[in-house]
């Protein structure tokens, strides 16, 4: 493989840090990390268009793309992971207190129709609360400001759904502040409710013990996204999905030591007020690996949400964690 240069597409997060910085690297072959756009059309376009031969990989765009044949593989590794019932914001004063008054509003979602944190949330509160969304309107656009559907996806319509797009001219953060849609499922927070604004607020205000008991229950981390590859290039490379998997590993564990070694300074390094009792509330409930990579750790959260995609119309089938993660890795 020493004759390969190969470039792998990531954002700059501490669990790939050390890939940027060159104290990890891809065994075999000259590795380049590019940091790609922080947006999900960044990410994929990074891929689709062979900016790079490895990326991280929105898990909804990559079962979209295998629908469409795209020979793509899931090295088990996920960049990032993120528990969602602190991103459901509403419309203070759209009469929602709660899940069960979901039912029959306007709810926003940006991008597309089923981004991940959407595909999470959605099917944790239909098995937690009977959230159907076949019971409400959905509203499609730019997040902070206004922009289209994406163009670089497909766009699945499932039965008995309402899907719209945002007005012209307006975003989904205006439309929730200005009570226009009564609830946003976001993956980011929305620029009003960062700016103070009285009108916009958390449908779990307290989330964090509601999201501790999530876990708790279920054992699901949420990923959003993974790495990807093509077929094609790992079987051609004995050896090479192997030396990735290593690669994006050993990141992540450099930036996991970062902050272990940092607890015994009181975490002086960072700029986080009580960061060591978070790390002791969080060792208590996910060990000593709170970030885990490979299939074994993983298996039912990968399959959570490919059941969940499928149940939600936006799968062509019911995926399975074997047929989606490339063979060479499902022993890690």
């Amino acid at each position: 493989m020493s004759d390969l240069d190969l470039r792998i597409g990531s954002f700059r997060y501490d669990n790939t840090e050390a890939l940027f910085n060159g104290t990890v690297a891809v065994a075999g072959v000259r590795s380049t990390t590019i940091s790609t756009a922080a947006t999900l059309p960044g990410v994929f376009d990074y891929l689709v268009h062979g900016n790079v031969d490895v990326s991280e990989f929105g898990l909804t765009f990559l079962l979209r793309a295998l629908d469409q044949g795209v020979p793509y593989a899931v090295i088990p590794a996920f960049p990032v992971r993120m528990f969602r019932h602190s991103a459901v914001f509403v419309n203070a004063h759209s009469g929602i207190t709660g899940p069960t008054d979901l039912v029959g509003k306007n709810i926003g979602e940006f991008g597309v129709y089923g981004q991940d944190p959407g595909v999470w949330i959605k099917g944790i509160l239909a098995e937690d609360y009977g959230f159907r969304p076949e019971d409400n309107r959905w509203v499609i656009g730019g997040l902070n400001h206004p922009a289209p559907p994406f163009e670089f996806t497909t766009h699945p319509r499932p039965d008995g759904v309402d899907i719209t797009t945002t007005p012209e001219g307006k975003s989904l953060s205006t439309m929730l502040d200005t009570g226009e849609i009564d609830a946003l499922f976001t993956a980011n927070a929305p620029q009003p409710f960062l700016d103070g604004s009285p009108n916009i607020t958390r449908l779990f205000p307290d989330y964090e013990p509601i999201e501790r008991d999530y876990y708790r229950r279920t054992r699901n981390f949420p990923i959003m996204h993974a790495v990807v590859a093509r077929r094609g290039l790992l079987d051609a490379r004995p050896g090479l999905a192997r030396a990735v998997y290593n690669a994006f590993y050993d990141a992540k564990e450099a930036g996991a030591d970062r902050y272990r070694r940092f607890r015994r300074l009181y975490q002086t390094p960072v700029m986080l007020p009580w960061a060591n009792a978070l790390m002791e509330r969080n060792d208590e409930l996910f060990g000593h690996d709170w970030w885990p990579y490979g299939v074994k750790a993983n298996l039912h959260t990968l399959d959570t949400f490919l059941r969940y995609h499928y149940e939600q119309g936006l799968s062509a089938r019911r995926w399975t964690v074997e047929e989606i993660v490339a063979p060479q890795l499902l022993d890690t």
